[in-house]
């Protein structure tokens, strides 16, 4: 069943749509170099902190041959199975209409109409999670992502060490302020950059192994999965928990699924077989083998791959790096935040389009101010990218399982796998999720909790608009009455007809609104043509033109559309109003009036929501913006109607 999404009822991974049929007209390779700027920014700069992490911070196991190449065949095995595996072989299969991320493959499980078991109940709560706790990853990875960029300057000097956390809040606040103005100009500019940047980083990573001395051990055994399992047979618990640091080699994973409608699933595998995962590979490698060459004297594992002239350049180079894995992930929670509201999970936002040309560039200025606050007091808080660590993986690895399981019911009702098939590859690719999950519970003290609290609040208030809505809704459908029987009443009452055209909004394509009900019963006038007007949000990311709408005469001058769009699409009533003439029904702005409902609610009705969900519920809906400004009806053509609901 479609979502409503209208004046009484309200309306990332990803990019939204928009620019995609452009973007695939493009050739491979110029796909590929696009991609880079926007997909891979931040696995792409994991580099800087994952080995780091695992030998020179908080939690780290000592710096000895056995140890090190066990870490990077966990790295190597890591990226083998998690990302070019399960995400580039497997999940970018399960492609909603050409659209990846979390929410676009929830929105392949729910169920299109009727009663939800609870079993999956319980798989949409996992995949809402999900994609809650990206909204944690969008605050973390700017924060850590900028400070481990600019530490690169405590490795030439100490004298910067008390400017690390000014200088990286710097560049954050910029880099948030900006975001109203778009960054369409600049992203020309992303791919080449990064191609550079893997460019120098694999580079470095290859020298470093070349210099490596002739050992028993070199950083080759680490393609030997032996290696890994014998370090966690030697380190015991604490191998074990040295986990929550090698997943930081495969945060931003999901950002190659999230993406991939915008550039389609060839140019990203392009991009990660050919260049990502060989100078990921190198680079890791290269620092296992600085590790292997100088032990604990390391203390920057990555910058310390870099001759000294070559530092400063390095470090800035790092900092644009980061900056763009940063405003991909910004990007990415307005586009989240975009495909929630359509999907109903969220109320309406300000969506500001920050480019004439491309419909995909968005601006939610309230998600703007709350990711920069939350991020620029990471920074002060923690105040080191070690310190933040600990808050990455929780939120990645909880994203990762939650993508696995939807993908499981995938194959299972989509695809119609075989139990065995279905459950083999679920399992294996669980075996890596629930590890690192596992592993970064034991870090809730050490930040993650942070994380963790960042998914629930917003968790919370996914649930709650959603059963709010249908609480509304329902109120609503009930206030209504059945169309037939009101037009009868029409005829008979002989009703005086004004001059005109009425646009009634209403949430449901059944029965007349209790909106237009309201009006008639104070002026006992109607306009010679009513119009019903349903927008309801479908659960897939765009729906074609001429399928948009649809046009019905009900007679005695009424009529009813109802209009569908996409969760990657803005609704808009003007566009409606064009299609429809198509459809044979035209219209004249300057004759016609929207009628819409506007609802005061109170906590004090019988529904079975706890109090405490009413009252936010009715918090959130009170800051909505108006439906005429998110629907872009013309503000003077508009009446709203007041009724008072008890939730």
């Amino acid at each position: 069943m479609s979502s409503p999404t209208t004046a009484d009822s309200a309306t990332f991974g990803g990019v939204p749509a928009g620019t995609k049929a452009a973007h695939r007209e493009s050739p491979l390779l110029q796909l590929a170099l696009a991609a880079l700027g926007v997909v891979f920014g931040d696995i792409g700069t994991s580099p800087l902190y994952t080995v780091r992490e695992c030998f020179v911070g908080p939690h780290a196991v000592a710096v000895t041959p056995a140890n090190v190449v066990g870490v990077l065949s966990l790295v190597f095995w890591s990226l083998t199975v998690v990302v070019s595996i399960k995400y580039l072989v497997f999940v970018m299969r399960a492609d909603n209409e050409g659209e990846g991320g979390i929410l676009a493959l929830l929105a392949l499980v729910v169920p299109r109409e009727g009663a939800v078991p609870f079993s999956r109940l319980v798989l949409i709560s996992c995949g809402l999670f999900g994609a809650a706790l990206l909204y944690g990853d969008g605050i973390i990875t700017p924060a850590i992502s900028v400070l481990s960029a600019v530490e690169g300057l405590n490795v030439a000097t100490h004298a910067f060490e008390s400017l690390v956390v000014p200088i990286s809040a710097a560049i954050l606040v910029l880099l948030f302020a900006v975001q109203r103005h778009g960054t369409g100009g600049l992203g020309a500019v992303f791919g080449p950059t990064m191609l550079v940047w893997f460019l120098v980083i694999g580079a470095l990573g290859l020298r470093a192994i070349v210099q490596q001395p002739h050992a028993e051990l070199s950083v080759w055994h680490a393609l030997n999965p032996w290696y890994g399992l014998e370090f966690f047979v030697r380190n015991g618990v604490h191998g074990f928990l040295i986990l929550g640091s090698v997943v930081l080699c495969i945060t931003g994973g999901e950002a190659l699924y999230a993406d991939m409608g915008h550039f389609g699933p060839r140019p990203i595998r392009v991009g990660w077989y050919a260049l990502v995962f060989p100078a990921l590979l190198l680079n890791y490698f290269g620092q296992g083998a600085l590790l292997l060459a100088r032990g604990s004297t390391v203390n920057h594992p990555f910058f310390e791959l870099a001759p000294a002239w070559m530092l400063y350049p390095l470090v800035a180079l790092a900092t644009l790096a980061t900056i763009i894995a940063s405003q991909a992930l910004i990007s990415g929670a307005f586009s989240l935040t975009h495909q929630a509201s359509q999907l109903g999970y969220l109320p309406r936002f300000n969506m500001i389009h920050t480019s004439e040309t491309q419909a995909g560039q968005i601006y939610i200025p309230q998600v703007n101010v709350a990711l920069g606050t939350l991020c620029l007091l990471l920074v002060v808080g923690f105040g080191s990218s070690s310190a933040l660590a600990g808050a990455y993986g929780l939120a990645v690895t909880g994203t990762m399982t939650a993508t696995t399981l939807l993908f499981y019911a995938v194959t299972r009702e989509r695809w119609a796998w075989s139990l065995p098939a279905a459950g083999l590859i679920a399992a294996l690719f669980l075996l890596f999720d629930l590890s690192f999950l596992i592993a970064n519970l034991a870090k809730l003290a050490h930040g993650g909790w942070f994380a963790l609290t960042v998914g629930v609040v917003v968790f919370t208030i996914l649930t709650t608009w959603k059963r709010g809505r249908a609480e509304v809704a329902a109120m609503l459908e009930r206030a209504s009455v059945d169309e037939r029987a009101f037009l009868a009443d029409v005829e008979n009452q002989r009703v005086v007809r004004v001059e005109g055209t009425a646009i009634v909004m209403t949430s449901t394509p059944r029965g007349i609104p209790a909106v237009l009900l309201h009006y008639f019963k104070h002026m006992r006038t109607l306009h010679k043509r009513v119009v019903l007007l349903s927008i309801l949000a479908e659960k897939r990311p765009e729906v074609p033109d001429k399928e948009k709408i649809e046009v019905q005469e009900l007679g005695a001058g009424f009529y009813r559309i109802v209009a569908r769009f996409g969760f990657m699409e803005k609704p808009r009533v003007p566009l409606v109003l064009r299609l429809c003439q198509a459809k044979g029904l035209a219209f004249d702005m300057m004759t016609t009036t929207f009628f819409l409902g506007r609802e005061t609610l109170l906590p004090t009705g019988r529904s079975a929501m706890a109090k405490w969900r009413k009252r936010l519920y009715i918090l959130l809906a009170r800051n909505a913006p108006s439906a005429a400004a998110f629907f872009e009806i013309p503000a003077n053509r508009v009446v709203e109607l007041g009724t008072q609901l008890e939730l």
